[in-house]
């Protein structure tokens, strides 16, 4: 049936849509946050298990990354194009096979392999779902609160995924970490089935495989670099080509988007000071969160001493605090339009963020948890309000388009985080325990230069005084390394914040 004029869907969406199609939609991205956070803790394991090596354990992670964020354009444009739901079941398909053949591997190179076909699920399934959310919540109001919802579960499911990877290692082998996705694939592929509206454009122009195409070399290459650099060095020669590989294919892209006649996306809409200036505060956000994030997850372990599950459940704070900024930006939105709750959310960040820089050896686990809880309540807030200005900007036949941007900048920012937090977080470190490593054997140096895990195993191999100085230098060091990537994320918080400020508008109209 057709409920507008221009756009074709099965359910008639109504003031608020139909109110199950939301749980099945926050389901299927639940999965994609709990895998990658679900694994990380599973890699000690995964190395002794498959005798992987530690280049190989990284592109378990970035493998699937790699693909997720190359192929997100892509993917939503064929969701308009040849249905939503339809895209959805088949990206909840591909990323269950995958699981399951990830959890039966081998060895690492079955793995590499399973994770990158995960991240092409993860592609099909991550913009999908928000476009047809765009499409069953008609009512401006009540698409503000699904939103919400949904971006409370992207968030929570990230926050959430140690806790749950570090329960099931502690119970179960660790392919359980990636057959856990089967049962929840399975479970919204089945309701989504009956409760998922279809719908797609219904006069999409041209199949643009120009674009598609330098969309996804661009990308994968610029992902690529951001992954390779901290190892190869950031002004490396392989860096500086590869990058500016990646860079050239999409100014190409753009200008090809500019001269095409029936283009892959609309370049104008990006004119839009809405839309820009929510995608870049998105991708500053993910940026400084996920960075963050890596040097919480180290600092829990190497520093106060916890094992995967403990770590995994201080993290819940985070968990907490996304649940209440995304009530709070909910209701804020609703009064005060999306600029006050995003400055809000921003500076929640940036007040979590200095917790951080501020953090001393002695200061404990407490300082973190307030961290924790104020940088959750500053991300919802920001990633919500910022998700509803870039997804009404455009109309609503393009919602895929316009997910897959919103998806894009997201996933591009979390991994430049991680690289670039990754990157400075050794470099202070190494720099500070250098002057304390001369007594040690070569290969005992190596090992606690290189990482805080690594200078704990030493410590303990030393034992004596000799041990425990050893250890409260590594705790040091890293505290220095902690407190110097806290105010960058301060940094670039602040930078969101004056984004926000100077360009987002108070209010707009949906362009739908």
């Amino acid at each position: 049936m057709r409920t507008t004029a221009g756009h074709s869907t099965t359910m008639a969406a109504g003031s608020g849509g139909h109110r199950l199609t939301l749980p099945v939609l926050c389901l299927s991205v639940i999965i994609i946050g709990l895998d990658n956070t679900a694994l990380n803790v599973a890699l000690p394991t995964m190395a002794r298990d498959l005798n992987a090596g530690s280049q190989q354990l990284q592109w378990i992670i970035d493998a699937y990354t790699l693909l997720f964020a190359g192929l997100l354009l892509a993917a939503g444009t064929l969701g308009d194009r040849v249905g939503r739901k339809k895209t959805l079941a088949l990206g909840l398909v591909v990323f269950a096979i995958s699981s399951a053949a990830g959890a039966a591997a081998s060895g690492p190179r079955e793995l590499i392999a399973a994770r990158a076909v995960m991240g092409v699920g993860a592609a099909l399934i991550m913009p999908t779902t928000l476009s047809i959310l765009m499409h069953t919540y008609r009512d401006k109001r009540a698409r503000a609160k699904a939103v919400g919802v949904w971006s409370a579960c992207t968030g929570l499911s990230v926050a959430l995924g140690p806790t749950l990877g570090g329960w099931l290692l502690e119970h179960f082998s660790w392919g359980s970490v990636l057959l856990i996705n089967v049962p929840i694939a399975v479970l919204a592929l089945a309701a989504g089935h009956v409760l998922v509206p279809e719908s797609k454009d219904p006069s999409p122009n041209r199949l643009d495989l120009i674009g598609a195409a330098l969309s996804v070399c661009g990308l994968m290459t610029v992902v690529w670099t951001i992954i390779e650099a901290p190892e190869a060095g950031w002004l490396s020669a392989r860096t500086l080509f590869a990058g500016g590989a990646g860079v050239t294919l999409l100014a190409v892209f753009v200008l090809w988007l500019r001269a095409a006649p029936a283009p892959l996306l609309d370049v104008s809409v990006f004119a839009k000071a809405r839309f820009s200036a929510a995608a870049i505060c998105i991708s500053l956000a993910f940026l400084a969160l996920f960075g963050s994030l890596f040097v919480i997850s180290l600092y829990l372990q190497g520093v106060l001493g916890y094992d995967a599950l403990e770590s995994g459940v201080r993290l819940l704070p985070l968990a907490a605090g996304m649940a209440a900024g995304s009530a709070a930006a909910t209701a804020l939105g609703a009064r005060l339009g999306e600029k006050i709750p995003a400055l809000l959310g921003t500076a929640a960040m940036l007040a979590a963020f200095l917790t951080l820089a501020t953090t001393t050896t002695s200061s404990g686990y407490g300082r973190l948890a307030v961290a924790l809880v104020l940088g959750g309540v500053g991300m919802a807030m920001a990633q919500q309000t910022t998700t509803e200005a870039v997804m009404g900007a455009l109309p609503l036949h393009r919602a895929g388009v316009g997910s897959a941007v919103n998806d894009t900048t997201r996933q591009v920012g979390g991994t430049l985080g991680i690289a670039v937090f990754g990157s400075l977080l050794h470099t202070v470190y190494s720099d500070h325990m250098t002057p304390h490593l001369g007594h040690l054997p070569p290969a005992a140096a190596r090992a606690a230069q290189d990482t805080v895990i690594g200078a704990d195993a030493a410590a303990r191999a030393l034992g004596g005084p000799a041990g425990r100085h050893l250890s409260e230098q590594a705790s040091h060091a890293f505290v220095q390394a902690l407190q110097t990537t806290g105010f960058l994320a301060a940094v670039i918080a602040v930078i969101a914040g004056v984004v926000v400020a100077g360009w987002l508008p108070a209010h707009e109209e949906d362009h739908a």
